[in-house]
């Protein structure tokens, strides 16, 4: 239990789990070329939209947290049980779909990435990255998985440490932060659509509930009857594993948003549309080392992307077809749920 830590600073990164591994996920290359186009397309105007935005994804994560924490099911498990099947099938068919996109989307990312550091051509990239993937999730334990997400979420630093050396104005940083901007143009209309679309993702709710779940398993509780509450302490102590992950997920995107406009917007630069563009259009402008840190953060960032993406979705099918499920179960005691992994990264493979 986190209250007979004695070691507060221990105490402290016990605490962080879900919450964190969560809201570093929602910055994918997906997202981060959304907040690069935002900063490169309206410079500092969008920075406002950071402030916002941290108090609706805490609260709807938080709300994803209590009810894995207190029915002990997923989210798709607690759907089946008070919902309609003409309302929940479609809801998971509809979260496969955009998952299996997206995480095409961001293996294509972590090829451009790779291939922004070392000239290796993008298709080559994408079976061993996959395959990669697909090794770490059949064959890891739950803890050795958690604690991978935990340690590529560290990448994400990269984007305030490529922020910082582009050389923001920092007045102008100041008004686009606590100064709100709005305007009625298409332009602005859409990026402030695409962002809050970008930030408030349905994966992640998906996510998050199956997750809390996990971490009761890891404790021991493996059956039903014995998930089925949580104290006030492990309340308090997942609200600020989800307060922090969100935060931090919202501090990256404020810095990429920064950095973009720091640069691009600043040079007339504007028609960027992936994140791997914006690392290279910083290359002249912020030097070699924004250049590579972007590039680390593109890496990193779709690693811990993809895989969340595609589990989350197996979550919901199993859980809605009553499969087993779970990270630290054997693929032998769960095949729906690692054939559903699997199929998922196969078809993002196949769409790219």
């Amino acid at each position: 239990m986190l209250k007979r830590e004695p070691n507060p600073v221990k105490r402290f990164f016990k605490m962080l789990g879900p919450g964190l591994i969560t809201g570093a996920s929602d910055d994918d290359p997906s997202g981060i070329g959304t907040y690069a186009m935002a900063g490169a397309s309206l410079g500092y105007a969008t920075l406002w939209t950071a402030l916002v935005t941290f108090p609706l994804r805490a609260a709807v994560q938080f709300t994803c947290a209590k009810i894995g924490m207190v029915t002990g099911r997923g989210l798709a498990g607690v759907l089946r049980q008070h919902y309609s099947g003409k309302l929940f099938y479609p809801a998971v068919l509809g979260l496969v779909i955009v998952n299996t996109i997206n995480a095409a989307a961001d293996m294509g990312a972590i090829a451009a990435g790779v291939n922004l550091l070392l000239p290796m051509p993008i298709a080559t990239l994408i079976g061993p990255i996959g395959l990669s993937i697909l090794v770490l999730q059949i064959w890891g334990s739950y803890r050795l998985i958690a604690n991978t997400f935990k340690w590529l979420t560290l990448s994400l630093f990269a984007y305030i440490g490529a922020s910082l050396l582009a050389g923001p104005a920092w007045g102008e940083v100041l008004k686009g932060t606590f100064l709100p901007t709005f305007r009625w143009d298409g332009t602005f209309l859409a990026m402030l659509v695409a962002i809050l679309g970008t930030t408030i993702s349905p994966y992640l709710f998906f996510w998050q509930a199956s997750q809390e779940v996990e971490e009761d398993i890891a404790r021991g509780r493996k059956r039903l009857w014995q998930r089925r509450w949580a104290t006030d302490s492990e309340l308090k102590y997942a609200a600020w594993d989800v307060n922090i992950g969100m935060f931090f997920s919202n501090l990256v995107m404020y810095f990429i948003i920064l950095a973009t406009a720091a640069t691009l917007h600043r040079v007339g630069q504007t028609d960027i549309d992936t994140a791997a563009q914006a690392a290279e259009a910083l290359r002249p402008l912020a030097g070699e080392a924004a250049y590579i840190l972007m590039a680390l953060g593109l890496i990193g960032s779709g690693m811990l992307a993809v895989p969340i993406l595609t589990t989350s979705g197996a979550y919901a099918i199993c859980e809605a077809f009553g499969w087993k499920w779970g990270l630290d179960k054997k693929l032998r005691g769960a095949k729906h749920f690692y054939l559903n992994r699997t199929t998922r990264d196969w078809h993002s493979e196949v769409l790219l």
